[in-house]
Formats: C-alpha cells, sequence, structure tokens
C-alpha cells in the first residue's frame, strides 16, 4: 500500500538511526525523499540503495543559506515539498547546569531548536504552493517532562521549545492545509544512545515493555501523521516511550 503516493519528502538527520528508517519506509511507501545530513558517506550510501526516489544533500541544519539551498535543489528534482520530518538533533554532554558550557548550549540549540525553526520556515513556502503539508517535528520525552538520564538543560529546553513551536506554527498555518505535529520518542536503539549504553539495563527496566525501541517502531507513527491517515491531527504530541512517561 502506498500511503505516501505523489508526496514528496525532506527528512533531516536522514543519514543512520531513526532518519535513515523513516527515509527508507517512506521511499517504500510512494514517496520521493529528500534526505539530508553531515554524514555524507552514509547519506550517500543510503540514496544510492533507495534508489532514483531519494536523494541525499550534505546539510546543516543550524544553516540558514544551507536550508536556502537544500529546498532549492529539493524544488528542482522533485516539485513542491509536501511533507518534511525535523529529525536531526544533537544530545550534547551530560552535564550539571552549574557546568554545562556556552559552547555546548549554543551548539544543542542551534540544531535541535533554530533548526527546526529554519527547517519549518524553508518548507512552508513549498507546502503553500502545493495547497497542502504536514510537518513532523521530532521532539523527545525530555520534552514533556524531565526523565532520569535527561543529558543537560540545553537539551530539555530544546525539546520542550519544539512541541510549543510545531504548536503555535499548527495554528497559523491550519487554514491552508498545513498540519503541524511533534513526536516525542523515549529511549530508542539509535547510534546516540549508543553512546550511553552503560545505562542500558536501567533504560529498559524504565519502560512498561523493559526494552529499547527500535527506529522502525517511530518510523511507522512519522509515517502516520505524514501521511493523509491523519488528515484531523495537527498541533498534537505524540509520545513514543513504552509507557515511560505515564502518570
Amino acid at each position: 500500500m502506498d500511503r505516501l503516493a505523489g508526496k514528496v519528502s525532506l527528512i533531516t538527520g536522514g543519514a543512520r538511526g531513526m532518519g535513515a528508517a523513516h527515509a527508507r519506509l517512506f521511499v517504500s511507501e510512494g514517496s520521493r525523499v529528500v534526505l539530508t545530513d553531515m554524514l555524507e558517506d552514509e547519506g550517500e550510501a543510503l540514496a544510492a540503495e533507495l534508489g532514483s526516489d531519494a536523494l541525499f544533500l550534505k546539510h546543516d541544519v543550524a544553516s540558514r543559506d544551507d536550508w536556502t539551498r537544500v529546498v532549492g535543489e529539493s524544488e528542482a528534482r522533485f516539485g513542491p515539498i509536501t511533507i518534511a520530518v525535523n529529525n536531526a538533533g544533537v544530545l550534547g554532554p551530560s552535564a550539571m547546569t552549574a557546568d554545562l558550557s556556552d559552547e555546548d548550549w549554543d551548539r544543542i540549540i542551534a540544531i535541535n531548536q533554530t533548526g527546526v525553526f529554519y527547517g519549518m520556515r524553508s518548507v512552508i513556502p513549498s507546502m503553500l504552493r502545493a495547497g497542502i503539508g504536514s510537518i513532523v517535528n521530532i521532539s523527545s520525552v525530555a520534552g514533556t517532562g524531565v526523565p532520569r538520564g535527561a543529558p543537560n538543560l540545553a537539551y530539555v529546553a530544546s525539546k520542550f521549545a519544539v512541541r510549543g513551536m510545531t504548536k503555535l506554527v499548527a495554528g497559523q498555518y491550519g487554514k491552508h492545509g498545513i498540519r503541524a505535529n511533534a513526536v516525542l520518542p523515549g529511549f530508542i536503539e539509535t547510534p546516540m544512545a549508543t553512546a550511553v549504553g552503560s545505562q542500558r539495563g536501567l533504560r529498559e527496566q524504565m519502560t512498561m515493555l523493559r526494552r529499547i525501541g527500535e527506529p522502525g517502531e517511530v518510523s511507522e507513527l512519522v509515517l502516520f501523521l505524514a501521511s493523509d491517515a491523519a488528515s484531523y491531527i495537527t498541533a498534537s504530541d505524540h509520545l513514543i516511550d513504552a509507557g515511560l512517561m505515564a502518570e
């Protein structure tokens, strides 16, 4: 079933982890996909694997100029963007607030928060031309509460901000047929999660399902929100955390 037939999707952080899983699933569901990342070799390899319906572009999401270039090249190749998944993000160091450096704060906010702002601002004109659009922003369980193991204040601040930005954009552009929703993953098996491997057992026990999630499980939720099946869903948060944040 081609749930994204005729759609053009842009997925940031698409070279590996959740972004790569999103790209694979979207292409399999009929979308033409632009996957972007700073990891050039991995991104090029994935695009080659996915074939003519995929394009890789090297992309720094914290750069305004890069966003202008990426959207322009995407439209030149596939036409107006109708789906945007702002997936790129960084954890940053585990640090107490008094020990968090200015450099780490600036970098995390630039990628996780400003990058999502640039992304939405850049794709909305394309969606307006198409007359339809779905924006899926990847926040985190750390954007709805502060689970044990949240790495630092900048990460939490950026992920809370993504939720608010998503809701505002949904309200501003809903009348133009553009939806915006946020996905809040918990512990997912990605290269970033591997970096905190020593905490794996604890994190498994913190979930109701007693396991770490797979990227493809998040992709199914992202696909649903991006697709016309979610045509009446906007400005909403969607936890995918195996009950981690249940109250």
